[in-house]
């Protein structure tokens, strides 16, 4: 998937067939001849100095136990790294031979590889490929050749927020501004939550997911506009928790694929809806489980090692991000939790790992993640002004403070520019983009703190000015004092593509009490405002609000609060 823009495939003319397939001709223009393979080479991502691209070549010969496919570049493009392949260069020459895994190449079959390259000035597709030394017929190219202009619908632009509206989700929608005061917020833009496999054409006589692209087109208008939608069906889902379990079991990773992402891709992939810009947010609150709820850890849960042993979450991931990824005007975001749950050193780099297996996993490769999104399962503030990382009071770093407890990162701007770094150092593109969650951070309103606390303790300090009122960080659910945060706005700070309502403010996190539902959703004590916690938010109170529905079912009270505590505040 691109960083940058990705063009559909274009034809490359040699011999135009009407299919936009150029054919070889036999010598001395009696027929054609047998095609012997074809190569299908396409840029994905573009910048002003650089570029990857998918190159798939097909056999159509004898069978193969190796194989190598070469290209002249007519510029000055250099390749830099490759994968599925091994990809080397000597002046204008390119090889591409396969790897120890994929070098049986049978009559019909194909295979896929992929590299980064450098460029100046124009970024021309090969005119002609080899395999074998034998010449292939071209099965188009793709790629704008100037990097600052697109070239047609489907083509994905570095950033898809900038210069497009948002879907505002009707039925979302109509909810908010059915509560008193909800008119100043109902016209903002939310995610559509493909929660479970009826979701995808309606629940209870609700939108479905053609319903809600079809809505996209007609708010679209002429100009750019991006909808939103959440992937979050995995099996076993939410394996540290209860409230958001789904329908799917631990082992059910067939039913993942066929019955729910197949379905959700083949929609995608309709032509009619090639003018939106698709932003998929990729299995929220689930990768990074793999890393702090395993093993020997105190916050390990049973549910967790299962999904760690059979490898389902990675498996699903990046069949997601595969599927998705092909479809031309899709950009995948991954959910990368928040710095509450992995700016400690040791679930820092391990989860950015844990995102780079799950991106190479099911035929997935990075270039299929367009970037990353935080906070949407977490209250996290955005940014806490009244003290950083690297103050120190009465002699002790504010890191030994009840409230940070070590971890690296005070909010989530901070940890998200960080740990986009972290992402490309495990071999993402140099260019993916944060999304940050907004919907429900403000945390305070006009009442937040002016300054930090008294000096008295490093915990004074902090607990006097910090912004994130929750008892602990590791509470989540339906959290009491919580407020709207900054409304979705495109390329905020550098690195961060958008502030997005991901999590629509209103839906609750889980239920306060057991509630019977045909969803699978099971009780999370941590959604019950009497208890008193587990080792992953300190054995505190869990803050949650009494008396909330089940996950995703509208709460009221809930959303009044969000309004009422909002910062910045609502007219």
């Amino acid at each position: 998937m691109s960083r940058t823009r990705t063009a559909l495939l274009a034809a490359v003319a040699l011999v135009a067939g009407a299919t936009g397939t150029a054919y070889a001709v036999a010598p001395d223009g009696v027929g054609a001849a047998a095609v012997p393979c074809t190569v299908s080479y396409q840029v994905q991502n573009q910048w002003d100095t650089g570029f990857t691209a998918a190159v798939t070549v097909t056999n159509l010969g004898a069978a193969k136990s190796s194989w190598a496919v070469k290209w002249s570049y007519a510029g000055n493009q250099r390749v830099t790294s490759g994968w599925n392949a091994k990809v080397t260069q000597s002046g204008s020459n390119v090889t591409a031979a396969n790897e120890s895994y994929n070098g049986t190449l049978a009559t019909g079959g194909s295979a896929s590889f992929g590299f980064q390259g450098t460029y100046s000035g124009s970024n021309a597709i090969p005119a002609t490929f080899t395999l074998d030394g034998v010449t292939c017929n071209v099965d188009g190219g793709g790629g704008p050749t100037d990097p600052t202009d697109p070239t047609g619908p489907g083509d994905r632009v570095n950033n898809p927020y900038s210069g497009a509206k948002v879907y505002v989700n009707p039925e979302w929608s109509a909810k908010a501004a059915a509560e008193p005061g909800g008119n100043r917020i109902a016209s903002q833009p939310t995610g559509v939550w493909l929660d479970r496999i009826a979701a995808i054409n309606g629940v209870n006589g609700g939108m479905g997911l053609r319903d809600h692209l079809d809505a996209a087109l007609a708010q679209k208008g002429s100009g750019e506009l991006v909808v939103q939608l959440v992937i979050y069906n995995l099996p076993g889902r939410d394996c540290a928790a209860l409230a958001s379990n789904g329908e799917l079991g631990p082992t059910e990773i067939g039913r993942y694929k066929t019955e729910y992402i197949d379905p959700i891709a083949a929609i995608l992939s309709d032509a009619k809806y090639a003018p939106l810009r698709i932003v998929t947010t990729v299995e929220i609150d689930s990768l990074p489980n793999l890393v702090t709820n395993t093993g020997s850890r105190a916050t390990a849960t049973p549910e967790c090692d299962v999904m760690k042993a059979n490898g389902n979450y990675v498996k699903g991931v990046g069949y997601a991000l595969n599927k998705l990824g092909d479809v031309g005007n899709v950009y995948n975001y991954v959910d990368a939790g928040h710095h509450g749950w992995i700016g400690w050193d040791d679930n820092f780099g391990a989860s950015a790992d844990v995102f780079h297996d799950a991106a190479t996993a099911e035929g997935a490769t990075p270039s299929d993640v367009h970037g990353f999104i935080t906070n949407t399962a977490n209250y996290s503030a955005l940014k806490e002004n009244n003290f950083t990382i690297n103050d120190s009071v009465a002699g002790k770093s504010v890191r030994e403070s009840k409230w940070v407890d070590w971890n690296r990162y005070v909010d989530e701007l901070g940890f998200a520019q960080a740990f986009r770094n972290e992402l490309v150092s495990t071999g993402f593109d140099t260019n993916i983009g944060m999304l940050i969650d907004t919907s429900r951070n403000g945390w305070g309103g006009t009442a937040r703190p002016a300054g930090p606390g008294a000096t008295t303790s490093v915990d004074t300090y902090i607990d006097g000015g910090r912004y994130d009122r929750r008892i602990h960080i590791g509470n989540w659910c339906n959290q009491s004092g919580a407020g709207l945060g900054e409304r979705p706005k495109a390329a905020p700070e550098s690195g961060i593509d958008a502030y997005v309502w991901m999590k629509p403010p209103g839906e609750s996190d889980g239920a306060s009490k057991a509630i019977p539902n045909d969803e699978g959703k099971g009780f999370d004590r941590m959604c019950d405002p009497t208890y008193t916690g587990t080792p992953r938010n300190g054995n505190n109170l869990t803050g949650a609000l009494p008396d909330a529905p089940v996950s995703g079912h509208w709460f009221s009270a809930q959303f009044q609060q969000l309004m009422r505590n909002a910062y910045p505040s609502l007219p």
